[in-house]
């Protein structure tokens, strides 16, 4: 199946922060009139803005500005599409507007999920009118990927550097027409970390040119430092890199007159006595007014990494981001703020929720499990989503396993989600499955399963999934006919309850409250699956006519 690039095909006439021309014609598509969040939305409608930005799991989140459009990407780990591109005007106001990544190399490898590996900490540049998206897989190395336009299609990956545990890349092109990379690494991999190093880049972005130097080690005051961010300004080298973990962590500027070093080290934001824990790793930004932003997530456990946006000002060559009361040059994040002087005023978007699969493409805000079968799902003509079972692999032991697993990010701490869908079961099968579920390392769904009688509905959880635990399963009742609505409340502290209707107004609760958990480096997910036990030459399939996000 292949999604949506939201506005593929513009011409792109772009400027970036450090090669500023005239504003891109990106903007009056992606603006597009559409749905805003019943859930969450920052942009408080009076020139103030609230945090988080983007309630929702964008992790290690990364920014360029070209022109009056700013554009961001972050980590997507395993799923697929990966290397999510939003696109906003304001930097409070952000829809999805495409992907990097349609699939994973090596495409077998991930074939079967690959729960935390795949796309860690990405870089986002704008260089020579083409964008660049760097990022490090810590099993097979650095890669990069680049496009003319964001929002379209973007060239095949290039493994830039190969090894074992080297991650979180940005690359620099210097104003003397040199390039660099920096990047850290993975103790699970490499057998080190804490470190951060430099290494020769290509001027056309490619590959590296030599081993790399070791220009910064935290392990006496920053520990766990990594996740670069590399810019230069006013004659000196910047690397902006979290330390401290990322819950509980900081954000550290190294600046230095010299691309090796030795860099100084400062503490620029911390949680201070905010209730903004470990705020760290992302983005400096400008706006073409002069502004300084600075663009950052916060670990939210079950919901993931959220977004958040601080004001930044230089004071002696030095960033301080957030609200600095003292002085002393560190900031605390702000949980409301004027919005940024971007010289307009431009329209309350929010990324993708709901979905009612009227479109010839599926919604931008979906992901699969693992790089995607072209059996697994098709868009249609009649506004459904016809999703075929697909035999659960040899040895799975529950839900973890399972690569065709349609899923998209907690938008908020409290939402609902409500799906209508109608299960036409292969003869020839029984255990045929379709279902609503909350997906982490915990999981628990919904679902409609086929027995020789017929359709029962079902209530299943697996706790601690990740280790193999197997599902415990409840049979709730037989199914009239084939038709049912599906629904899962999420409120405070993740808490989850499920249900069904077969009329769409009249829910009934199946299990017991279920607590959401994170995945391996991302926040919980909800969304569909169908699948079976065995293996035939057909198979029953699912028709979703919506699947809506509300209060």
């Amino acid at each position: 199946m292949r999604f949506r690039s939201y506005t593929a095909g513009l011409l792109l006439l772009f400027s970036c922060q450090a090669e500023k021309q005239s504003s891109s014609p990106v903007a009056s598509t992606t603006q597009l009139a559409g749905e805003i969040s019943k859930v969450w939305v920052s942009d408080l409608g009076n020139g103030t803005y609230q945090n988080p930005i983007i309630d929702a799991d964008y992790s290690d989140p990364d920014v360029c500005r070209v022109g009056d459009d700013y554009y961001m990407t972050s980590s997507s780990f395993n799923a697929i599409p990966g290397l999510q591109i939003l696109h906003s005007k304001d930097l409070v106001n952000w829809k999805i507007i495409g992907y990097a990544l349609d699939r994973q190399l090596p495409f077998d490898h991930f074939a079967k999920p690959q729960h935390g590996n795949g796309v860690w900490a990405p870089a986002i540049r704008y260089h020579n009118g083409e964008f660049y998206i760097y990022w490090g897989d810590p099993d097979f190395g650095i890669y990069m990927v680049k496009t003319k336009d964001p929002a379209g299609d973007w060239e095949k990956p290039v493994l830039v550097k190969e090894g074992k545990g080297l991650i979180d890349a940005c690359p620099l092109w210097d104003d003397n027409g040199k390039a660099y990379l920096v990047h850290a690494w993975a103790g699970s991999r490499a057998g080190i970390k804490s470190v951060l190093a430099v290494t020769k880049l290509s001027p056309d972005g490619t590959k590296v040119l030599d081993e790399s130097v070791i220009v910064f080690d935290g392990h006496e005051n920053h520990p766990t430092v990594e996740g670069p961010k590399f810019y230069k300004r006013n004659g000196y080298y910047y690397i902006f890199a979290p330390a401290g973990g990322v819950a509980t962590g900081w954000q550290l500027v190294l600046r230095s007159k010299n691309v090796y070093g030795p860099y100084e080290e400062k503490i620029v934001m911390d949680q201070g006595n905010t209730a903004i824990n470990g705020p760290h790793q992302g983005a400096w930004v400008d706006t073409k007014t002069g502004e300084d932003w600075f663009i950052h997530f916060q670990d939210k456990e079950a919901y993931g990494r959220v977004v958040h946006l601080q004001p930044m000002k230089w004071v002696n060559d030095w960033p301080v981001i957030g609200e600095d009361s003292d002085g002393d040059g560190k900031g605390q994040p702000v949980m409301t703020h004027r919005k940024p002087n971007v010289g307009g005023t431009y329209p309350v978007v929010n990324p993708q929720e709901s979905d009612e699969f009227n479109e010839p493409t599926l919604g931008l805000q979906w992901q699969w499990h693992a790089n995607p079968k072209a059996t697994w799902a098709f868009t249609t003509n009649r506004g459904v989503l016809r999703l075929y079972t697909d035999q659960m692999p040899e040895g799975a032991k529950n839900l973890w396993d399972v690569p065709n697993l349609l899923l998209q990010k907690f938008p908020a701490e409290t939402f609902t989600a409500t799906t209508k869908l109608k299960f036409t079961t292969n003869p020839k099968l029984q255990t045929e499955r379709v279902g609503l579920l909350v997906m982490g390392a915990d999981y628990a769904h919904v679902s409609l399963v086929s027995k020789a009688d017929g359709l029962y509905v079902a209530y299943a959880s697996a706790l601690k999934a990740d280790k193999g635990t197997p599902e415990k399963e409840q049979i709730i009742g037989k199914l009239n006919g084939n038709e049912v609505y599906f629904r899962v409340k999420v409120g405070k502290d993740a808490k989850c309850q499920f249900s069904y209707s077969q009329d769409g107004q009249n829910f009934q609760n199946v299990g017991s409250t279920f607590t959401a958990v994170p995945g391996r480096w991302i926040g919980a997910k909800v969304g569909l699956f169908a699948t079976r036990q065995d293996k035939i030459n057909d198979s029953g399939f699912a028709d979703v006519d919506w699947f809506r996000i509300t209060k």
